[in-house]
């Protein structure tokens, strides 16, 4: 009886991972599907440096390991990333090449390349005087707000995930893509631009992650150049996106629905 019941079990299992294997080749088939090998290569390496990127401005400036909130935000930031990167290569990966191309030196705009270079640079700003706060014990930001501040980051890359999965034209930089139309649904209803509201969600919540109360002020100043970018993308798509200005006049709030 141990017998059968033994080799029942092992039948089970066997079984088992053969669907597992299976559910493995179609998932590694549709991941990088419409993917060339180029954007292949840019997604894994981006991955991988990914702690090392984030976190040679934190611990470098806070010169100690001993620093839970990095290391937490670290595995918070990386594996929603990841996550985000998983979904869109499963369900949208012509989104996610799209999404590949950013920074300053992806836009065709001149307003725009200097918007994201401000960024760009205040978001490394940010993280290095998290570190210096760690140093030098400026703040004193209770557990309960750090473990906020994380729950911010992964809803902020929920946002970016429902946001992208909605609209296939989403993209990294100011453009049209080919056949673009005016996406008023979802997300899009509520505000023009929920995108930017989750990373405004982003921001808010990295300092909080990080304990740091004295580096809130460059949320601010990345707040103003947001605003910045805001502005010249709906001058943008209201010359060039047909039926954009009448989506404006419908969806009443570019940020913060009764609010901005």
């Amino acid at each position: 009886m141990n017998l059968t019941t033994r080799a029942d079990q092992i039948g089970a299992i066997t079984e088992l991972f053969e669907r597992f294997k299976r559910c493995e080749r179609r998932l590694r088939k549709c991941y990088f599907k419409s993917m060339d090998k180029t954007s292949k290569i840019k997604a894994i390496v981006s991955f991988l440096t990914m702690p090392v990127v984030l976190g040679a401005p934190l611990f470098l400036p806070a010169q100690t390991w001993d620093f839970w909130q990095a290391w937490v935000f670290l595995v918070v930031f990386c594996g929603a990333t990841i996550a985000h990167g998983v979904i869109l290569a499963i369900r949208a990966p012509e989104v996610l090449v799209r999404r590949m191309k950013a920074g300053p030196t992806a836009e065709t705009r001149p307003v725009q390349r200097i918007v994201m270079t401000f960024v760009t640079a205040s978001f490394f700003v940010l993280l290095v005087l998290c570190g210096l706060d760690h140093k030098f014990g400026w703040s004193n930001v209770p557990i309960p707000a750090v473990l906020f501040g994380n729950l911010l980051i992964v809803f902020s890359f929920v946002l970016f995930t429902k946001v992208c999965l909605e609209n296939h034209y989403a993209a990294a930089t100011i453009q049209l893509a080919e056949g673009q139309h005016v996406v008023d649904t979802g997300m899009y209803g509520i505000v023009r631009h929920p995108m930017y509201a989750g990373a405004l969600l982003l921001m808010l919540g990295i300092p909080l992650a990080l304990g740091s109360a004295c580096s809130a002020p460059v949320i601010l100043v990345t707040i103003g150049v947001l605003i910045w970018r805001i502005v010249d993308e709906e001058k943008f798509l209201r010359a060039h996106l047909n039926g954009y200005t009448e989506y404006c006049q419908k969806v009443k709030y570019r940020l913060l629905p009764g609010i901005y």
